[in-house]
């Protein structure tokens, strides 16, 4: 299968963090199986190297001015240098003309200041680190700029907040692209959340589960968290662990601290909060997707994890957003 190609702008004063978390998630997302995997090349004025914020010196795979070749998505980093980037004709040229090539355009952190340069957020909601949120707005009144998110979606734009949101919006590329379960797993072995605490408006695309060091758990909690629909019964999962039912309850409560029932209906209650977030789906679709049946076990599950049902969860995230 043809590679997705990515091509990541840097230029002087770039932060090194906002290059790295798209391109160390992609190869992860490759080393793991992603088909087609990603091929993944930074992109520089002229293709030389570039000085990071930190001092580090990054090395071009190619130049800014010469690549030709279609792209499935352009990612535009932040730094310290976003706002003379923003402001050399060269590199918004050629940025605009390289989101022409491509399936669909990203920036991480102050990477927005140069997408709005280009007026690829004309019109668009977007966010960008909250400290350079008032900027952008003063700068690019067009540009309809929420400072709350850790990323947005408009369309096939999508920008993030600050330094290591980029690695949240990639998951949830990675997400759109191959599927949860593989995003998941991208994520476990980066040892970092699938959806970040708080009430944000925007969140990466799922809850992790509390790390274990056991092994059985551990594959447990991955088969309950990736497939929430499944028959996910204590003889069931006990079965699938290749354990007896009472051994499993055992190593759940001391892994977990919660039983297998109450692990399961957990993620169910999650995995549900996700889609009444980012879907129109009914409750009761949404119910059975995430394997708890009814639209009032739903409601169920719901009063007892967030204290409120699916539908005021629903109004009040999506109020925020």
């Amino acid at each position: 299968m043809d590679a997705r190609r990515v091509a990541v702008v840097g230029y002087p004063g770039s932060e090194l963090l906002d290059v790295s978390c798209v391109t160390s998630t992609l190869a992860m997302a490759n080393r793991l199986g992603a088909a087609p995997a990603y091929d993944v090349v930074l992109l520089t004025p002229a293709g030389g190297p570039v000085v990071c914020d930190s001092g580090l010196t990054l090395e071009a795979q190619g130049s800014l001015q010469r690549w030709t070749r279609p792209l499935d998505t352009l990612v535009v980093a932040g730094g310290l240098g976003h706002t003379a980037a923003g402001t050399d004709p060269l590199v918004v040229a050629h940025v605009r003309r390289l989101a022409g090539l491509s399936r669909r355009v990203a920036s991480v952190c102050t990477g927005s200041t140069v997408l709005a340069a280009c007026g690829l957020l004309d019109g668009r909601r977007a966010t960008t680190h909250w400290h350079y949120a008032d900027q952008l707005a003063r700068d690019f009144p067009a540009v309809h700029v929420d400072p709350a998110p850790i990323y947005v979606r408009d369309g096939d734009v999508y920008t993030s907040a600050g330094v290591t949101s980029g690695l949240d919006l990639t998951l949830a590329l990675v997400e759109e692209d191959h599927g949860p379960d593989l995003a998941r797993r991208v994520a476990r072995v980066l040892v970092t959340y699938l959806q970040r605490p708080g009430n944000q408006a925007q969140m990466s695309m799922f809850t992790a589960g509390r790390q274990v060091r056991d092994a059985v758990v551990r594959d447990v909690v991955d088969h309950v968290t990736s497939r929430p629909d499944a028959d996910l019964s204590l003889g069931a999962l006990a079965d699938h662990a290749g354990v007896s039912p009472r051994q499993l309850s055992r190593l759940f409560v001391r892994h977990t601290g919660r039983t297998p029932a109450r692990y399961v209906r957990r993620a169910r209650t999650e995995a549900a909060a996700h889609l009444l977030v980012t879907t129109d789906r009914t409750v009761a679709a949404i119910a059975r997707e995430c394997g708890l049946g009814t639209a009032e076990a739903l409601r169920q599950a719901f009063s007892s994890e967030y204290g409120q049902p699916p539908s005021q969860y629903r109004a009040v995230q999506r109020r925020q957003a």
